[in-house]
């Protein structure tokens, strides 16, 4: 039997209108590029340097979104600013709360050029009596493969920008109304104490930091300037799955608290649950733990260990961690895994979570069995993964299967 194929000529591609040139946010810069733009609108270098001081007050201290709210700036460079820059942050794609008050931001960046759709990266916000936790993301996407991780599923697509983490602050402090002169919005679940409702933030997030240190060090820099957002380097915690030669640097230069993913007491375990620690075994990750700088027991490292049934949860287990960690001022988080769609793993049982920790916590370290919160919303620790490389994954399996482009669309609208 023969086959025919009919190819027809394409039509002639008509000419598309030119976009128009996109304007750069301020937000999120620093104060040496918040002096670059001034200088590019005529701003003399002289002048640049008080300017800059009255836009870090009115973007990091006030939260303005237009720059006629900027009432100690002149009229003219209010104007020049606005026909050059934007105040805008990231766009929210989508909103969820969970029944426990937290909340997950689907957050689109702006584009960078005329084909650029806007990377997407997610954001939660973590409630509770006596603090807000605000847990940031470093990457789009992921690198590290991590087997208990939904993040891993999604392959790495860039780094985030400096000001493009320090935006996911700001998006936070809008939708909780944490600027002076406004109020959260009815329903927000919020410290009681009467402190910040932002006032810790972890990177654990999208991404491994470490492998984004540059942006990660300067977003750090704006988030804990005293003059603007003002939030101490000890209530910011950077979480790595251990990559090993740029943990000194990072207490040299960044200054955080330190988190490390474990996991595993074994490097056959390790190997497979974080394949990083193929290239950077336990020991010596331990070992730059042990001179991590800074590190005292008013500064401990915590360690982070997911709980999963049958593979990493004996006691034996939980006695080897505790061998492991002599000598280092440590704590020991105990995370329940937190299942999403795929996954071979399965929680622990409460009771064997419970034992374990009673013989982390007899041997002198907190161990602490860090409540789950937003599982009904895919926001918990692990479950991060955007919404369009989830609809992505949807689309393809459903293709597999045979389902149409009605069912394909149906996914899409639910």
């Amino acid at each position: 039997m023969s086959v025919t194929l009919i190819v027809e000529a394409a039509a002639p591609i008509a000419p598309q209108p030119s976009l128009p040139e996109l304007k750069t946010s301020l937000v999120g810069l620093d104060r040496v590029r918040l002096a670059e733009a001034l200088t590019r609108i005529g701003v003399a270098p002289r002048e640049a340097k008080m300017r800059v001081q009255q836009l870090w007050h009115w973007i990091y201290w006030r939260g303005a979104r237009d720059f006629e709210e900027m009432t100690n700036v002149g009229k003219a460079l209010r104007r020049a600013l606005a026909e050059q820059f934007t105040l805008d942050r990231p766009e929210i794609v989508s909103e969820q709360v969970s029944v426990d008050g937290t909340r997950k931001w689907l957050l689109r960046m702006p584009r960078k050029g005329p084909h650029d759709r806007g990377a997407e990266i997610e954001c939660v916000y973590i409630p509770e009596s006596d603090r807000g936790t605000l847990c940031v993301s470093s990457q789009v996407g992921c690198t590290l493969t991590c087997a208990f991780c939904h993040t891993g599923t999604q392959k790495l697509v860039r780094n985030l920008e400096a000001s493009e983490i320090v935006a996911q602050m700001m998006v936070a402090r809008d939708r909780l109304g944490e600027w002076p002169g406004h109020s959260p919005p009815e329903g927000t679940i919020a410290p009681t104490d009467g402190g910040r409702l932002v006032s810790n933030i972890v990177l654990m997030g999208m991404g491994e930091p470490l492998y984004n240190f540059d942006n990660v060090k300067t977003a750090i820099d704006v988030i804990s300037d005293g003059e603007g957002l003002a939030l101490s380097r000890r209530r910011v915690t950077l979480s790595t799955a251990g990559v090993t030669p740029m943990i000194p640097r990072a207490g040299e230069e960044i200054g955080t608290m330190l988190a490390i993913s474990l996991h595993a007491v074994r490097d056959e375990l390790r190997n497979t649950l974080v394949p990083l620690n193929k290239k950077y075994p336990i020991k010596d990750l331990l070992d730059a733990c042990r001179t991590y700088p800074g590190v005292s027991n008013a500064r401990r490292i915590t360690f982070e260990y997911v709980m999963l049934k049958g593979v990493n949860d004996s006691l034996a287990e939980a006695k080897d961690l505790v061998r492991l960690l002599k000598g280092i001022p440590a704590k020991i988080n105990l995370i329940p895994f937190n299942p999403w769609p795929g996954t071979n793993y399965e929680c622990s049982d409460w009771e064997q979570i419970e034992r374990f920790s009673d013989i982390v916590f007899n041997a002198g370290y907190a161990s602490p069995i860090r409540t789950p919160r937003g599982r009904d919303i895919l926001a918990a620790c692990g479950q991060l993964k955007s919404e369009t490389e989830k609809l992505r994954a949807r689309a393809r399996l459903m293709l597999e299967s045979g389902v149409g482009e009605a069912g394909m669309f149906a996914a899409n609208v639910e």
